[in-house]
């Protein structure tokens, strides 16, 4: 697995999931040192993902840098032999409205969501074309409604561009085995993102909702995975997890984008 972020939240649950199958995880993060206000850097991540048994190494960069991409990419293949995975998990989020929204955020939205997203699948592609490997993507359905469209346009656009190109990657690749598809959260998910963005975690799951769904997704076979866009919630039900009280929090706060 390649994964853009991954040193906390969602992208740590995910990849300490995967450690737990005995999976190899190659990691992109920016997060050298630690943060004042963040928790965990790439190489905290990296010890975990050790620890719960998974091979890792973890390489500094931007996945803004094309070149940082790519070091990555060699890196995975050179430690590894070959990539069966690549989640696009790293994302930049402001909430303003159009008035509310600088170029320079509107700029950091599309380079870190919808660049980042380029650059590492279509770095990552032809060692998914040999392994017949998949594309996972942090990114929600489209929804068109009115209260959406005309809630935060900026940073609608650049997660929806996000799922555009995964589902478009689905059609494009079909041919080759490779799968694509989007996951998202149907409720808030306590991250560093959602309490410093909503102020609090209040209404929010934990992180490993997302880790168990990623991975019940991975489980798939191709024709049910590829090109979807799917909620959290919903795969772990249709996994056959009933009960999702393990996840915490009783009075439930939907995520953006879902009705």
């Amino acid at each position: 697995m390649v994964m853009s972020g991954g040193s906390r939240g969602i992208g740590l649950a995910t990849v300490l999931a995967f450690a737990r199958r005995g999976g190899n995880v190659a990691l992109l993060a920016k997060t050298d040192q630690p943060h004042p206000a963040l928790q965990g850097t790439i190489h905290t991540a990296v010890d975990e993902i050790r620890a719960a048994g998974g091979g890792a190494v973890g390489v500094v960069g931007d996945v803004r840098s094309e070149e940082d991409v790519a070091r990555l990419v060699e890196t995975a293949v050179g430690e590894f032999g070959g990539i069966d995975v690549v989640v696009n998990n790293a994302s930049a989020i402001h909430t303003g409205g159009t008035r509310d929204t600088p170029a320079k955020k509107f700029g950091l939205m599309h380079d870190v969501n919808v660049r980042g997203t380029w650059l590492l699948t279509t770095a990552a592609l032809p060692h998914l074309r040999v392994s017949r490997g998949t594309v996972l993507t942090l990114s929600p359905p489209l929804n068109l409604a009115p209260r959406w469209l005309g809630a935060h346009p900026a940073y609608t656009t650049s997660k929806y561009a996000m799922t555009l190109l995964t589902l478009g990657w689905a059609a494009e690749f079909e041919a080759d085995g490779v799968s694509s598809a989007c996951l998202w959260p149907e409720t808030l998910i306590d991250t560093a993102a959602v309490r410093n963005v909503v102020g609090g975690e209040e209404g929010a799951r934990s992180p490993e909702i997302m880790a168990d769904a990623a991975m019940a997704l991975l489980d798939l076979p191709h024709e049910q995975r590829t090109g979807r866009a799917f909620i959290d919630a919903e795969v772990l039900r249709g996994a056959g997890v009933a009960d999702l009280s393990r996840y915490g929090a009783h009075s439930l706060t939907k995520d953006l984008f879902v009705d």
